[in-house]
């Protein structure tokens, strides 16, 4: 429904104005008799049209982001606790909301359960901001009741898996960072220090040591054809980028990212406290496992754990346990396995896959840590090579001249 620029006069004859959703201006007009308002009829006007009309560039504007999803998510589990009706509380949050991208959602939500649709159809009109985890628990929470609650445990697995997100980046950026400083730094080293060593050292008439000449010919040879190099560079990365983002790129590149040293580890762990975390949650909120394994396998974020998902939901179909195809997996670990197993036997696999993801999301912690400590040594003892060797390079001819004036 637009939204309606005002002024006018009220009961006492003052100016006032303000915004008011309408669905055309004669309703504007209607709406404000009946506050006993009189309008300025060439003051009304349609929001973000004509001089106030937004432009927006594709790729630029705001956009949704999980933490605007949790914060509504806490606030909308509060006030439906409340006893507010959920089209109201939609509407206050919807106002509240300062991202415009989340708050045009919000309206479009509401404008949906207002015209006789659950939440959880309307929700899923956005899937930017609401994925099938997110609709699959509201439907499962709007069914039995208990849509607070279910809010609740929302908020927690958002604000989870954006921890375990967070950490993963934290690892990848020290050692991105230090390699990208390497790059630059060797760069200008080769296109614009070491030319002026060897133009300098051309005229001593004498050969130059072997590490030093070699220097010179690769500072020769970037300089040369600095455009192929980098621009092959730039060629390969975003082509990785995009080729991972496609289907067969995570066939290929999944099973290897599993077996890197180190960054393996961490990326199992990750898969292991993910997929526990979702499930668990999705299966004590009443959504029925076939449906909660379908979602786990598309949140996975690994080919590889999503076939091992997909495999367990088949074998689940067919009357089988879910431990038997986890059981094959390169993922999941003996003691998960296990520790999932007697959640089954005993009825009680909601309880334990959130135990084996609090724990493994602790070992995701930890990791990093480790991580930390074992890469900076290793990324220092890097550039003190890279570039020290090219410094000591240069300045061996100096030396050499030193030894032979004395």
């Amino acid at each position: 429904m637009p939204v309606f620029v005002w002024e006018g006069k009220n009961a006492q004859g003052k100016k006032v104005n303000g915004e008011i959703e309408a669905k055309n201006i004669q309703a504007v007009f209607n709406a404000l008799k009946r506050q006993r308002i009189v309008p300025n009829a060439s003051k009304i006007r349609e929001k973000g049209q004509g001089l106030e009309m937004e432009i927006k560039i594709p790729g630029m504007g705001p956009k949704v982001v999980q933490k605007d999803v949790v914060i509504f998510t806490r606030q909308f589990a509060t006030m439906i606790d409340s006893g507010l009706p959920i089209v109201q509380a939609l509407e206050i949050l919807a106002k509240a909301c300062e991202n415009k991208a989340f708050k045009e959602v919000l309206v479009g939500v509401k404008e949906s359960v207002e015209t006789g649709g659950t939440l959880a159809e309307g929700m899923k009109k956005f899937p930017v901001a609401f994925d099938d985890l997110f609709v699959n628990m509201v439907t499962a929470g709007e069914n039995g009741g208990i849509l607070d609650i279910i809010l609740e445990r929302l908020a927690v697995q958002i604000e989870k898996a954006m921890k375990l997100k967070r950490e993963v980046k934290t690892a990848m950026i020290y050692p991105a960072v230090v390699v990208s400083a390497a790059v630059i730094v060797t760069s200008v080293l080769l296109i614009f220090v070491i030319p002026t060593f060897a133009e300098l050292f051309s005229d001593f008439g004498a050969s130059l040591p072997l590490p030093t000449q070699l220097v010179i010919n690769l500072s020769n040879f970037v300089v040369g054809n600095w455009f192929f190099i980098f621009g092959g560079m730039a060629a390969v990365i975003i082509f990785f980028l995009r080729f991972q983002k496609t289907d067969r790129g995570a066939e290929v590149l999944h099973p290897i990212y599993l077996k890197l040293p180190v960054f393996g580890d961490i990326i199992k762990k990750v898969a292991v406290a993910r997929f526990t975390r979702t499930l668990g949650t999705m299966i004590s909120s009443g959504v029925p496992i076939l449906d909660a394994l379908q979602i786990c396998a598309k949140t996975a974020g690994n080919k590889v754990v999503e076939t091992d998902v997909q495999r367990c939901r088949v074998a689940i179909s067919e009357g089988k346990s879910i431990v038997e195809p986890l059981a094959e997996s390169i993922v999941f670990p003996t003691m998960v396995i296990s520790m999932i197993g007697v959640g089954e036997s005993t009825g009680q696999l909601d309880a334990m896959l959130q135990k084996i993801a609090d724990f493994y999301e602790d070992e995701v912690d930890n990791a990093v840590g480790a991580m930390k400590q074992l890469i900076e040594p290793l990324m220092i003892l890097f550039l003190g090579v890279i570039i020290g060797g090219l410094v000591v390079s240069m300045y061996l001819p100096i030396f050499k001249m030193g030894s032979v004036v004395q």
